[in-house]
Formats: C-alpha cells, structure tokens, sequence
C-alpha cells in the first residue's frame, strides 16, 4: 500500500469550503472580499487572552510579508501557508509525492495535504511562541467565570487561541479564492502594508514622516551631519523619510512598468478565419508571490536561530545575540536579511560594526535573494502551470496556433520554451534584487522592500482581474470564451 491510499481517508476529509455553483455577480464577490477583509481586521485587534507584558515578534521585520499582527489571535500570519507551500513545493519539484494534478483524485489529495501541512505548521510555529523563552509572556493566573488558572493553563489557552487563529485564516483565504475577488494571502498583504505605510506618514509621534520633519523646520533638531541623531541624518536616512519616500515611490514606479514590459506571441484560431490574439510573456512572468517563500524561508531561519539562542544558548560561531534578541555575529547574523538603512551604514556612527563584516551580510543576502527569487520562480511557474507544456496545452485546448507553425502541442510547447524559461529566472532574479536594494534604502512605514513589492504587485493584478470580471459581468458570452463558467 502506498501512502496515497494510507493517507487518502485523512486527506480527503479535511474540511473545505464550498465552491460556488455557476457564476457568482460580480457584487456579491466584491461583498465577500470586504467581508473577509473586516474580519482580518477585527481578528488582528483581539489581544490574546492570558498574554503579559510586550513579549518579542520572533517574525520581527517579516511581519509586513506575514501578515497577521503581534499578540493578536492572528498571531502567526499567513507564515504556516507559506512555509506549508515551500515544503510542498520541494517535494513536488523532487517528484517525491508521485501526484499528478491533472488527476481529480490527485487534486483532492494534494489540497487535502497542503491543508493538513498548514494544520501541523501552525501548531509548529505557536509552541515555542507560547511556552519558550517568554516570547509570549503568559499570566501567573487568570480568572474566567469563576474558575482561575495556573500559568501553564494560561499558556495552553493561548496557544489554543493562536492555533484557532491560524486555522481561521487558512479558511478565510480560502473563501476570498473561490467566493471572492483575487486570493486572501494578497489580501491581507495588501491590507498589513497599506496599514503600515499610512501609519508610517501620518502618526503623531517620533517616527512619523510629517512630525519630523515639523521637528525639524521649527528648530527643535537642527540640520547637522550625516551622523546618526542630527538633522541631515534624520531627514535623509531615517525609516520613514526622504531617501525612503523616493524608494517607496520607485517601487511603486518600477513595478507597474515592469508589470507592462512584455513579449507577446501572436496567436491565430484554427478554424475561424480572421480571429486573432496574443500570449503576453511578462517580465515577472512569475509575479512577486514567490518572493513570500523566499523571505519565509529567512524568516524560518531566523526564528530557529532565536529558539536555539533563548533555550539552549549557541556557541558563537553559530550566533552572538544582544540583549533585543537581534543577532550581531556568528552564522546567524551573516544570513539576517539587510531590513533597513541602520543595518549596514557604518559610516553614521550607529551600527557599531566592522565594514567587512556588514559587506560579507549583505554580499550573502544579495545572493540569496537574487538566486532564491529565480529558483522559487521557477518553481512557481511549473507548480501553477504556467510552465512551456502547460500553456502549450492550454493554447492547444482553446483552439489557437501560432501563425507559421503547425498546430501541434509539441511545435507551440518548443516556441514557449524560448521564452518563459528565460523570463521567468530573468524576472525572479530582478525582483529579489529589487527588494534588497528596497530593504537598503528603507522604505515608509519599514513595511520591507519585498513587502512593498508584493503589495503594489498583488494591488496591480486585483485592479486587472476586477476589470476583467466588470468586463465579463457586462458581456456574458466572454465568461464562456474565458473558462469561468
């Protein structure tokens, strides 16, 4: 027996939510976005129960890709989704689950899997949260209706809130895909960042990007040097101001063009003479969600890096912590993402590190971006089938050639191949790029250049598919010619 057939009674009866039954109106998918989107908003807001004191985010400077909110229900983010999707990811890409997703059967057993995977994944990830190193600091007690509580029942409550949570946005992410508008992980990025970049711009304390610099225009800092603490210092490379507002509006700049730069094939039909079209091949060709895996792959790094260091200490070759906890050498430190300008500008007087040992930081995580986003790009686009044999199919299927070839899946997959490889580690190596320099420069809010980038990104693409969906609420006969009906 293999272990399809062990695991097909558990896998096949992991709870799901219903898809709609013929087409859902455009309104009413637009209801259960907004929906969704208020309760991620109300769950963020909910404190946990028996929680004391601040404690420490081990997601840190991830919580803009993550999601979620620090102490809340939605402590763990979508952070179990996506490492849930990395392993299954590497499994898929190594031929080691022996799934064909053509296969309904397979289907079902695949989705069943990254389910029972995000179930484990969170249960993982709130353990050593919740009763390790007073991250989550419980109460000594708690009194419920009469009824108190020691402080391992505390910590037992909390973890069980926190796992609800994660099992909650798992659902949810799943009714914004199949009754809503685009998909509940872009969603609630979008929703994280937007929140983080408005409270970057206008929060009235030290921080703040307009009550700073009203700091600074009525004296209260004066313009000094590029030295750490002075005003020249302050307006330029301090999170929330100058350099990060032009790199906040680069991005946004960069993407939406790059979202524009494309090859298109030209495609003809077959059989009706004169109807014609075209497969646009985009330079993110695999958009900027595989990103997500790539910074949670770090972000899963560092969290075992802050385990080990709060429960069992580390010898310093592997890791040197200060007393926030953040890495200052060692293994640990030289694999640490650049996240803002503070972390590799030696030159104001604030970090207080060696040049050699900041370049060989940022050298590595230059690499691993930049390799990591081609990979996991690459790995993306076969696992989505948007892969050369995939389209070649689906082009296949849908009755089009392309004009001065025979229509043959094997001639259209040979002419997709000279092209979406390319793109796709071309795309994916721009992006993790992008997104270093981002981190770099510092951006409004410190919402991190990849979280910038998967927002403006993600926002783009939901602008385009709520067009198409107007497009075909108006015309009907194009949800026939689009596959949604």
């Amino acid at each position: 027996m293999g272990w399809k057939e062990a695991a097909e009674p558990v896998l096949t009866r992991m709870p799901a939510v219903r898809r709609p039954e013929g087409h859902v109106p455009f309104k009413r998918k637009l209801a259960w976005t907004a929906g969704i989107l208020m309760l991620y908003f109300f769950l963020t807001n909910i404190t946990l129960l028996g929680l004391s004191g601040q404690g420490t985010d081990l997601f840190g400077e991830f919580r803009a890709i993550l999601a979620g909110s620090f102490g809340s229900v939605l402590q763990v983010g979508i952070g179990p989704i996506v490492t849930a999707s990395i392993v299954l990811q590497l499994l898929g890409g190594a031929n080691l689950l022996g799934l064909d997703t053509d296969d309904p059967r397979d289907q079902v057993l695949y989705q069943g899997l990254q389910k029972l995977l995000v179930v484990i994944m969170t249960a993982l990830t709130a353990l050593p949260m919740v009763f390790a190193g007073g991250f989550l600091p419980a109460q000594s007690s708690l009194t419920l209706g009469g009824f108190t509580f020691g402080q391992t029942q505390v910590q037992l409550l909390m973890f069980a809130q926190i796992f609800v949570g994660g099992i909650l946005i798992l659902y949810m992410d799943e009714v914004v895909s199949k009754w809503g508008v685009g998909s509940g992980i872009g969603l609630f990025i979008i929703a994280g960042v937007s929140q983080r970049l408005v409270t970057g711009l206008i929060q009235p304390a030290e921080g703040g990007f307009f009550y700073d610099w009203y700091r600074i225009v009525t004296g209260e800092v004066e313009v000094g040097s590029i030295v750490a603490g002075d005003g020249l210092y302050t307006i330029l490379l301090q999170e929330g101001h100058l350099v990060a507002l032009l790199t906040t509006l680069l991005i946004f700049g960069i993407v939406v063009y790059a979202e524009s730069v494309r090859v298109e094939i030209p495609l003809s039909h077959a059989r009706v003479k004169g109807a014609r079209g075209r497969f646009p091949v985009k330079l993110i060709y695999a958009s900027v969600l595989p990103m997500i895996l790539v910074r949670a792959l770090q972000a899963n790094i560092q969290f075992l890096g802050q385990i080990l260091n709060s429960q069992w200490g580390m010898p310093s070759w592997l890791g040197t912590y200060n007393s926030q906890g953040q890495p200052v050498d060692g293994f640990f430190y030289y694999v640490a993402p650049i996240y803002s300008p503070s972390d590799w500008m030696w030159f104001t007087g604030e970090l207080g590190q060696e040049a050699w040992k900041v370049m060989i930081r940022v050298g590595i995580d230059v690499t691993f971006m930049v390799v990591g986003g081609a990979v996991f790009a690459i790995f993306w686009v076969e696992t989505t089938d948007m892969g050369p044999e995939a389209t070649a199919k689906q082009i296949q299927n849908s009755g089009m050639q392309i004009p001065g070839f025979r229509q043959n899946v094997g001639v259209i997959e040979k002419v997709m191949e000279r092209y979406i490889p390319q793109v796709t580690v071309l795309g994916g190596a721009l992006v993790g790029l992008l997104a270093v320099w981002a981190n770099m420069l510092g951006t409004i809010g410190a919402v991190s250049g990849t979280g910038l980038l998967l927002a403006v990104s993600i926002t783009y693409k939901l602008y385009e598919e709520i067009a198409e969906e107007q497009l075909m609420e108006m015309h009907p006969m194009m949800r026939q010619m689009f596959g949604k009906e």
